[in-house]
């Protein structure tokens, strides 16, 4: 993913069509990633980096480009995913999700995960996460951002990611030892 120099921001800012693609090829992936580990469902991902790229555009004239790019549309793509979130039932675990986190864990090679197996790994995890826990946990643990960048993308201050973060990581640890994965 390469960031975007302020001359092809400055040109989507005219209207040029050509440079916002060059800016959806570059980041397209990025926001699927988020989207699918937020989400847990690969269709609902896809519908969100949709949504992310027409709001993009429709809001580019608007963007600083002082500030990162990147953190905006993170920003963009997180807020998304929270609304479809709110709009959906809570994620339950399915018993293939376990099974698939079986077959993953004892698999030794250096495979890529496939989009269903990892919603699956998603799905089962998270149970039980809240929206917040959820959140800190997909940007800072999975999305690897900083602390101060997902402050600027989410309402919560650092204390609160912290907090939401490590509730996360022992929900998660807890789902893992439950499941045979980590001994006391």
């Amino acid at each position: 993913m390469i960031q975007p120099d302020n001359e092809i921001i400055a040109r989507c800012q005219r209207g040029d069509k050509s440079a916002f693609r060059t800016v959806v090829e570059n980041y397209q992936r990025m926001v699927f990633s988020l989207s699918l580990k937020m989400l847990a469902d690969e269709e609902e991902a896809k519908d969100v980096v949709q949504d992310t790229f027409i709001r993009v555009w429709q809001s580019i004239r608007s963007y600083d480009p002082q500030k990162p790019f990147r953190t905006w549309l993170y920003t963009i793509a997180t807020r998304l995913c929270l609304d479809r979130l709110k709009r959906e039932k809570p994620l339950i675990s399915l018993p293939d999700d376990e099974r698939t986190l079986h077959r993953f864990a004892s698999d030794d090679s250096q495979r890529q995960l496939e989009n269903a197996e990892w919603a699956a790994i998603v799905r089962l995890l998270a149970e039980g996460l809240s929206e917040k826990q959820r959140i800190a946990f997909t940007l800072c643990q999975l999305e690897e951002l900083s602390l101060q960048e997902a402050e600027e993308i989410t309402d919560m201050d650092v204390r609160q990611l912290k907090s939401n973060l490590y509730v996360a990581r022992q929900t998660i640890r807890k789902r893992l030892k439950d499941l045979g994965y980590e001994e006391d």
